[in-house]
C-alpha cells in the first residue's frame, strides 16, 4: 500500500491557484493554507473533529444578523481581531491606543451639542460626565472632529439587542470644537457578557473562560488628513480588566472616574490622531 504524500496534497492546492489575477489573494492564501495545512497533519485531525469544525461554522453563520454579528465575536474572543489591529493601527509615540471595534456599531448618530446627554430615557446609575479633547500628535488641537459614541444599559445590553431601549439610547455624535474639546452627560458604564448563547459562548465554554467584558466607553474618532482611531475608555478597578473576553484593554485607556461634590463622576481625556500618512510598525 503507497503511504500518502500528505505533503503533495499542500502544495497541489498552492499551485493550483498560481494564474489567480489577484496576487494579495494569492499571497494571503498561499500562507493560510500552508498554516492550516501543518496544523492538520500536526494534530492527525480525525473526521469526526473535521464534521464538528464545519457544523461549528455553519452555525455561527446561521446566527449573523443585521444587529449580531457572530464572526465578529469569534474573531474577537480568539484574539484575532486585537492582532489585526495591532498590526494595524500603531500610531507611533503619543498617539492614543486603538482596540476592538467590536460587533454593536449601528452606524452615525445625530449630532449632538457639547455636553449633551446621549441618554434617551432615565436609567439607574452613577451620573459621569466626559470630557475630551482631539489633537494631533504634534499637539495641535483638531477642530470638527466626528466623535462616535457608545455604550451599553445598567442592564449590560446596547440598544440594538434590548427592545425596551429607545433606539439610539445611549450612543451620539459630537463634533469638536475650535480648542478641540467635546463633552457628554452619561452614566458609568458597567462590565458585561458578550452574546454567549450562541456558538461563541458554547466555545468559552468548553475552554473553561468566561465570556465578561469590563466596563467600557467606545469612541470612533475622524478627522480629515488623520487615522480613523476606534478605542475604548475602561474603567479602573473593573474586575474584569485582566481578563477581558476579547483581549482589548490597554493599560493607557484605563480611566480613574473623579468623585465630584453632588456624587456624580466626571472624566477627562485627551485623545491623540495619528496623521493618515504615518508609518505602521511591523
Amino acid at each position: 500500500m503507497t503511504k500518502p504524500d500528505f505533503a503533495a496534497i499542500t502544495e497541489a492546492t498552492i499551485d493550483r491557484m498560481a494564474e489567480a489575477p489577484n496576487a494579495r489573494l494569492r499571497e494571503i492564501l498561499t500562507i493560510g493554507l500552508r498554516h492550516l495545512h501543518d496544523a492538520i497533519r500536526e494534530t492527525r485531525l480525525t473526521e469526526t473533529e473535521w464534521d464538528a469544525a464545519i457544523a461549528f461554522l455553519t452555525r455561527t453563520g446561521q446566527m449573523c444578523t443585521a444587529e449580531r454579528q457572530e464572526f465578529i465575536l469569534l474573531s474577537d474572543v480568539l484574539g484575532v481581531s486585537m492582532l489585526v489591529d495591532a498590526l494595524n493601527h500603531a500610531g507611533g509615540e503619543g498617539v492614543s491606543e486603538s482596540t476592538v471595534f467590536g460587533p454593536f456599531y449601528a452606524g452615525r448618530q445625530p449630532l449632538l451639542a457639547a455636553g449633551a446627554s446621549i441618554l434617551k430615557r432615565p436609567e439607574e446609575g452613577t451620573p459621569l460626565h466626559l470630557r475630551g479633547t482631539v489633537s494631533s500628535a504634534l499637539g495641535l488641537p483638531i477642530a470638527g472632529a466626528l466623535v462616535e459614541v457608545w455604550q451599553t444599559a445598567p442592564n449590560g445590553l446596547y440598544d440594538v439587542q434590548d427592545q425596551e431601549q429607545p433606539v439610539g439610547h445611549l450612543r451620539a455624535s459630537f463634533e469638536t470644537a475650535a480648542d478641540g474639546s467635546f463633552a457628554f452627560e452619561t452614566i458609568l458604564p458597567v462590565s458585561y457578557a458578550i452574546p454567549d448563547d450562541g456558538t461563541v459562548g458554547a466555545l468559552l465554554k468548553a475552554l473553561g473562560r468566561h465570556p465578561n467584558r469590563p466596563a467600557h466607553i467606545h469612541f470612533m474618532i475622524t478627522a480629515g488628513g488623520f487615522r480613523r482611531l476606534v478605542t475604548h475608555l475602561f474603567i479602573d478597578g473593573d474586575p474584569y480588566l485582566e481578563s477581558d473576553a476579547v483581549f482589548g484593554v490597554k493599560s493607557s485607556l484605563i480611566v480613574q472616574p473623579q468623585a465630584l461634590a453632588d456624587g456624580s463622576l466626571a472624566v477627562e481625556y485627551p485623545f491623540t490622531l495619528a496623521d493618515a500618512w504615518a508609518g505602521l510598525d511591523g
